[in-house]
């Protein structure tokens, strides 16, 4: 049977080599889009390790102000503690969850190099995000006596760094002490994959770090935010004080991420539709140019079903000629270790992209290999 189809497709090469292109094209579309679907359905279902409910930032500009802003900084981050509306407060640099700011830099430890996200903090970070310490402890403002600054790694640092090495008290950099380990820690959002952390204790007179996170209580509405904005700007004369929700931010960075996808699955789905009305026009114009051999096959004694088996038999011969020539591009992804990504994710994607192709061509071959299973012998011999 496969000889005899492979055989008929051959005679008609020129005119299935355009399906063949279109095919081939598709499945490397579609190979690309379910690599990114995976990727982003994988980093959704890890956990972010941190809560952004009721929390927000507070941004503050100190503008032209150039006198006494480390004392300014701690007065407010004081005054906002004060509040009985306000459940913790905690002071970082720019980089705060969800936004666009990042500060990174390398982290080294025997020899072992990783690029880090840096965030410097104060004492009750953890505490106004929820983040559980899985290891040690977070540090504490009296940590900042000593002659190493005291962080916190997150779970990918201690496995690229230290392997099965317990890294609490390591020394890294002759500069930093680890005295804690959390989880995870995906600032971008769910869809960010859990990249390696440092969370880096404050100097108390630091005046970069002039971001302000407050957890307030729920059900705090925009009236307390007006109070609090024009209190701080009374204290803060000439700063710009600016309030971001994390559940805002959050919903931008998942815009960031999902309005690519939709739009490469809007192109995907004008592409398959464009893939689908070819072949089931050439099945027709095939099925109609060859009524005489069907009817023939048909007096011979070929059942109706043997005949429908045999088109649909074709079209996935030809589909899988296709995804030959489109998995010997979609195998170098994997064995390159391109985008630094799991082996998985692409074998994953591949047979995401083969059952798609294959499930197009069966339902546009089902109709005319049905049309062509109900041809009588007699009237095909008849219009022969």
């Amino acid at each position: 049977m496969i000889p005899h189809l492979l055989k008929l497709i051959w005679n008609k090469k020129k005119a299935h080599s355009l399906l063949i292109v279109e095919i081939w094209a598709s499945f490397l579309v579609l190979f690309g889009l379910a690599t990114l679907i995976v990727v982003n359905v994988r980093n959704y279902r890890e956990p972010m390790g941190f809560t952004y409910e009721n929390v927000w930032a507070i941004g503050l500009k100190s503008n032209q102000d150039t006198v006494a802003l480390a004392e300014k900084l701690q007065r407010v981050t004081q005054r906002l503690k004060a509040y009985p509306e306000v459940m913790s407060v905690s002071r970082m640099s720019s980089n705060f969850p969800f936004s666009s700011n990042q500060m990174n830099n390398g982290i080294e430890y025997k020899k072992r190099k990783v690029m880090a996200d840096f965030y410097a903090t104060d004492e009750n970070f953890a505490k106004t995000l929820d983040i559980d310490v899985t290891e040690g402890n977070w540090y504490r403002s009296a940590d900042s006596v000593g002659k190493y600054a005291p962080i916190v790694i997150n779970q990918r640092i201690k496995d690229e760094l230290f392997d099965n090495e317990n890294p609490l008290g390591k020394i890294i950099g002759d500069r930093f002490k680890v005295v804690g380990v959390i989880n995870t820690f995906k600032a971008k959002g769910e869809f960010m994959s859990d990249k390696p952390a440092v969370f880096e204790l404050f100097k108390p007179n630091a005046i970069w770090n002039d971001t302000v996170l407050l957890k307030v209580k729920p059900g705090t509405d925009a009236v307390f935010e007006a109070k609090l904005v024009k209190e701080v700007a009374a204290m803060l004369t000439g700063w710009n004080v600016e309030v971001d929700y994390l559940t805002d931010s959050r919903k931008n960075q998942h815009n960031l991420v999902l309005v690519p996808i939709i739009i490469a699955l809007i192109v995907s789905s004008f592409l398959l539709i464009n893939v689908a009305l070819g072949l089931f026009g050439v099945l027709n114009l095939s099925i109609a140019k060859r009524r005489g051999e069907i009817g023939l096959r048909r007096a011979l004694g070929a059942t109706g079903s043997g005949i429908s088996t045999q088109f649909i038999g074709e079209i996935w011969v030809l589909a899988t000629f296709a995804m030959l020539i489109g998995l010997l591009f979609a195998v170098q992804f994997p064995l390159l270790n391109v985008f630094d990504l799991q082996a998985s994710i692409y074998v994953i994607a591949i047979v995401m992209a083969v059952a798609i192709i294959y499930g197009i061509v069966t339902l546009c071959a089902l109709f005319p290999s049905q049309q062509a299973a109900m041809i009588q012998p007699a009237t095909a011999l008849h219009e022969e």
